[in-house]
């Protein structure tokens, strides 16, 4: 992969939104050093590169710092336009539309999966589930507009919004087992569904997660935070 000063990226293997930096470098054939983080001991890397959350992913770029997963994707096809394709596209208003669509996705889709990963009890998990439906199914009709019939929400290639969900990917494809419901069905949501397929087979897929070994490790997490909640409970 070519250079562009030095790139250092902090995540973890399971975070979808560090997976989502991981495949904008892949698809900008960039080079970087990648750091795995514990999320239960930060470094001190960690926290003082992103003061304010704490969280991954941080882009390091050149010793400086840029955190959040929408604001790093945008940042290297802007700091690395002249590699590969631009993955925002070029026309202002579709480039305001594909924001539209990013920040729907982590509004409704992600904020529907975390309810329904993390519900205490079955009424909250099938309302999550619920909702985490209908944002899927909204979401197909904005990958009907953005496509325009071709195979990516960016067209004929990849695109920034085949990466905000991208990233997203092997836990949706997880939710079965995790939460009930298949999320991507090609009875309801064929396009996304196709979709998924399309992403699924690209290079840029290799630096995604085993959705089964995924599962296995949400599993373990939410039987640790069950623990936990059952212990704050009980000392109450």
């Amino acid at each position: 992969m070519a250079g562009g000063g030095e790139l250092k990226l902090l995540g973890t293997w399971a975070s979808p939104w560090a997976c989502r930096v991981r495949i904008a470098l892949h698809l900008k054939a960039l080079s970087y050093d990648y750091v795995e983080e514990d999320l239960d001991n930060k470094s001190d890397l960690l926290l003082t590169s992103n003061p304010v959350h704490k969280k991954v992913p941080v882009l390091i770029h050149n010793g400086k710092p840029i955190s959040e997963s929408l604001v790093i994707v945008q940042y290297i096809d802007e700091a690395f336009a002249s590699n590969g394709r631009s993955l925002l596209p070029s026309d202002p208003r579709e480039r305001a539309i594909a924001r539209f669509w990013a920040a729907y996705i982590d509004d409704k889709i992600t904020a529907s999966w975390k309810q329904a990963f993390s519900a205490k009890t079955e009424e909250e998990r099938l309302e999550g589930t619920k909702q985490l439906l209908v944002a899927v199914e909204t979401l197909e009709g904005g990958l009907r507009v953005c496509s325009k019939g071709k195979p990516f929400f960016g067209g004929d290639s990849v695109g920034y919004l085949d990466v905000v969900l991208g990233g997203l990917l092997p836990w949706l494809q997880g939710t079965e087992a995790l939460c009930g419901v298949e999320i991507l069905d090609a009875a309801r949501t064929p396009l996304l569904s196709a979709w998924a397929e399309r992403f699924g087979a690209l290079d840029a897929a290799g630096v995604l997660p085993d959705v089964g070994g995924l599962v296995e490790f949400a599993k373990v997490r939410r039987a640790q935070q069950a623990a936990a909640a059952a212990a704050a409970a009980a000392k109450n």
